[in-house]
């Protein structure tokens, strides 16, 4: 007897623990399952724009501080409302709305993408939209999800365990492959960047085969006439904002104004995350000076290289310079940032999340920078233009240089200036050398290649088409020059050190140039002599392409950017 007592108790307290447990677990389904989990609508992207802000503002890292390693948690304890598209490779890009309230608070947590089936899948904080002010994540679409068909968005959450039933709300995610993804409204018009529906290089649909359409439903939009059908760019014309229901008076305030393209013949509309910025009545004044020169290009993991480019460039005559960021995660920010607080240097970053978007990241930067560049140089950071005429007569560099190249005429006809490249092989380098790229390589092809332009944006044709970095022009008014290479060359640094250059099979930025995995088109001079289609090391690549030993550009600026230090020569961008 004795013995059943601690029993009884033992008994006793074991059904009270499996009681309370029951409980709990009870008030967590009652919680998922609240009106406030299941709403999963996606949210309309905001554009805001006070009277002080300039037209078609872009957020800039020094205003808002938001970098990878910031605002990536949220004071929302259910699930954020976003929308969802599926890139390439399974990779999903989430979108949130800036009217989501973010914090900096690193210590928090981080979210996950909650999919069908009980799947997550970590979501890392990728950037933030320039026109939109959406935050963006990224995450990978789980196997077992890529087997179901159509594939539906995730719920972006830092509690997946919450969402049980909530994924079942979820609306189908739009894939990349057709998508509008971009806008911007001009003075006269609306530019927008739509992808899946001009598929071919060289192949356009007629404009009357499309229409802008504006407004979040489809039944009560608006629409225009597309005036422009090039590549991944049309144009149209702005709507009556009256008919959006949006007066004059209040168009400065927050408006939700999806714009996208139908196809009429099928009366279908491609599906969009794009939204519309209504013009203004009285265009502000520009308050910064235009550039007379200026550089773009698009990026991805560049920091390693950027200070050599743009110390180079700055000293030759570029007085600005505009990134467009395609997915960084090094340390470009860093680097961005400490150059311009050096104060000799201009340079703007545009997150541009977008794949395979070279040509329209281009055609943007043509309208973009219409305002604050007269000309724009459209090469890329393993680039460096020189004339040959400088090692001769010049002792020291001076930002006349580049500019003595454009050789404006009188009547002011040339509207774009090409310049032939010269492509570098490994130059038996084993890594990056620690003295900049040019330094390292100095073994070249005999024959030259293609050419790279620099553009007098006001030349540019109204369609924005760009191919291979030149642009079409207005025909009406202006010419395109070629120099001669005894007038200027470009260093191409092209097959470099081979854990260099093994990061180009990650993807191609061009719409139109197959991806290096993809197996097509072997004999294209998109792709590499000597190597197939995996990042597999050929058998001598340090000597390979190596025609003609070239030391002129080396020595040029060993001269001009070297110094000695008591560890030896060091360049300007390596102090």
């Amino acid at each position: 007897m004795p013995r059943k007592a601690p029993t009884s108790i033992f008994l006793i307290f074991l059904c009270l623990l499996l009681l309370a447990f029951y409980s709990l677990l009870l008030s967590r389904s009652a919680i998922s399952l609240s009106p406030t989990h299941l709403r999963f609508r996606p949210r309309n992207l905001t554009t805001r724009y006070d009277a002080s802000d300039s037209f078609n503002h872009i957020i800039r890292e020094d205003i808002n501080e938001l970098t990878h390693r910031t605002r990536l948690v949220t004071s929302i304890q259910g699930p954020v409302e976003s929308v969802s598209v599926l890139l390439p490779n399974w990779e999903v890009l989430v979108l949130v709305s800036h009217d989501t309230p973010l914090t900096s608070n690193l210590g928090v947590g981080g979210f996950y993408c909650f999919f069908p089936r009980n799947e997550t899948s970590p979501a890392n904080f990728s950037g933030v939209l320039p026109f939109t002010s959406a935050t963006t994540f990224k995450c990978t679409l789980p196997n077992r999800n890529r087997r179901l068909q159509p594939f539906h968005q995730p719920v972006l959450t830092r509690f997946p365990e919450r969402e049980t039933n909530v994924i079942s709300a979820a609306p189908v995610m739009p894939r990349w492959d057709f998508l509008a993804y971009e806008c911007f409204s001009t003075e006269t018009d609306v530019v927008l960047f739509v992808k899946g529906v001009n598929n071919r290089q060289g192949i356009n649909k007629s404009p009357e085969e499309f229409g802008c359409v504006f407004g979040n439903d489809i039944k009560n939009a608006v629409k225009t006439p597309v005036t422009s059908s090039k590549q991944e760019v049309f144009r149209c014309r702005h709507p009556n904002l009256m008919e959006l229901s949006i007066s004059p008076s209040t168009t400065a305030a927050a408006k939700r104004i999806k714009v996208s393209i139908e196809i009429n013949r099928e009366k279908l509309v491609v599906p969009s995350v794009a939204y519309y910025t209504p013009p203004r009545r009285h265009m502000p004044s520009n308050p910064n000076p235009t550039s007379l020169l200026c550089a773009t290009t698009m990026v991805y993991n560049v920091a390693k290289f950027l200070r050599e480019w743009v110390m180079y460039y700055s000293k030759i005559g570029v007085d600005k310079f505009i990134l467009y960021d395609n997915g960084s995660d090094d340390d470009l920010e860093r680097v961005i940032k400490e150059l311009n607080e050096e104060g000799d240097y201009n340079i703007e970053r545009i997150f541009w999340v977008w794949p395979k978007t070279q040509e329209a990241g281009f055609s943007h930067s043509a309208v973009y920078a219409k305002d604050s560049c007269t000309w724009m140089m459209y090469v890329d950071v393993d680039e460096f233009i020189f004339s040959p005429s400088w090692l001769k007569n010049s002792s020291q560099p001076s930002k006349t240089m580049l500019k003595s190249l454009l050789s404006i005429s009188s009547n002011g006809s040339i509207g774009q200036v090409s310049i032939k490249c010269n492509d570098f092989g490994p130059s038996d380098q084993k890594e990056h050398p620690a003295m900049g790229v040019i330094q390292g390589y100095n073994c070249r092809r005999q024959a030259e290649q293609r050419h790279k332009s620099i553009l007098l944006l006001e030349a540019v044709d109204h369609s924005l088409l760009n191919v291979i970095h030149h642009f079409d022009l207005n025909n009406n008014h202006y010419n395109w020059k070629e120099l001669p290479l005894e007038a200027a060359v470009i260093n191409h640094y092209k097959y470099q050190a081979w854990p260099e250059f093994m990061t180009k099979f990650r993807r191609r930025v061009s719409a139109f140039v197959a991806d290096w995995r993809t197996r097509v088109n072997p004999m294209s001079k998109d792709r590499t002599p000597g190597l197939g289609f995996q990042p597999i090391k050929p058998e001598g690549w340090e000597n390979m392409f190596c025609d003609v030993k070239d030391d002129r550009l080396k020595l040029w600026t060993k001269k001009w950017f070297g110094t000695q230090t008591p560890q030896g020569l060091k360049m300007a961008w390596q102090l």
